[in-house]
Parts: C-alpha cells; sequence; structure tokens
C-alpha cells in the first residue's frame, strides 16, 4: 500500500510538471513584443485582404521583428481592413515610401507584416500611413483559380 502511494505522488508531480511546462511555453511562443522597447511610434496601413494576421502578430523587416500588429479594423466606407502597426523607437529611420505586404511564415504557418524599405530621405513618423501595400495570398484562391479556371474571351471560328 505505501509503494501505491509514492507511485501516485509521482504521477501527481509529473503531471503538475508537464501542465506548468505547456503553460510557459505556451505563453513564450505567443509573446511576440517582449523584445521591443517601451517606446514605440504608430503607422497604419490598409489592405483588401489580411486573411488571418491577428493582433500582436509581428511586423519585420529582412526577417528581423520591428514591432508588432497593434489593431485590425475595417473601414466602413472602402471595406478595407485598417492595420495599426506599433514600430520600435530604434528603428526610427524606415523611409516614409516603404511598402507593407501581409506574409506567411512557411507553407501554413502564422501571418505577420513583411516592411520593405523604400528609397526616400524621410522617414516615417507617429501617425503616418503607408500606401503601397499587398494583400494576402489565400491558399484557397489559388486553389480555386487553378481548378475552375475557364476562359475569358470563347475561341474565334475558322472562316471557310
Amino acid at each position: 500500500m505505501r509503494a501505491n502511494y509514492k507511485v501516485e505522488l509521482a504521477s501527481g508531480i509529473f503531471l503538475l510538471l508537464g501542465i506548468f511546462a505547456l503553460i510557459w511555453l505556451a505563453t513564450r511562443a505567443t509573446d511576440y513584443g517582449k523584445e521591443l522597447g517601451d517606446e514605440a511610434y504608430y503607422v497604419s496601413a490598409r489592405f483588401t485582404n489580411v486573411a488571418d494576421l491577428k493582433d500582436r502578430a509581428p511586423v519585420k523587416i529582412g526577417g528581423v521583428t520591428v514591432g508588432e500588429i497593434e489593431s485590425i479594423t475595417l473601414d466602413p466606407l472602402s471595406f478595407e481592413a485598417v492595420v495599426t502597426m506599433r514600430l520600435d523607437q530604434r528603428f526610427d529611420e524606415i523611409p516614409i515610401d516603404s511598402s507593407a505586404s501581409v506574409l506567411t511564415s512557411g507553407v501554413l504557418g502564422d501571418r505577420y507584416i513583411g516592411l520593405e524599405p523604400g528609397g526616400d530621405l524621410e522617414v516615417l513618423q507617429d501617425g503616418d500611413e503607408l500606401f503601397v501595400t499587398q494583400s494576402a495570398v489565400v491558399l484557397e484562391q489559388l486553389v480555386s483559380k487553378y481548378l475552375f479556371n475557364t476562359r475569358s474571351e470563347p475561341e474565334a471560328e475558322d472562316e471557310p
């Protein structure tokens, strides 16, 4: 009877450690903004389709995280998604003519915003908007276009 108690206690401790490890992993894997500084500035961009882009998703330049998504709202007049990005103040030399794209990590991974720096000498300031954007490429739409591709023009008949 005493040995059974020790096995149950060891199993319980092992189970609790496993649960704590999963909680720790879940909080570490979703904490995109931890490496960002306290001082930041906000920039927005409009997209026709952001797919499954989420708040707190990273904003990257060349694979380096420079910010995170603060909010995603819908413009009621143009029906475009307005994405507000929180960029770290350390990266305050981003040209104002930079472009923003909704990209995917891997084939079916998480979505993020990728910034492509422009060549203008004027830099982004708090409250600016990026005008050159590229919406998300949705895999289902590509497959649908490929499967159901129809000719847009009827074939001309040969005349004798």
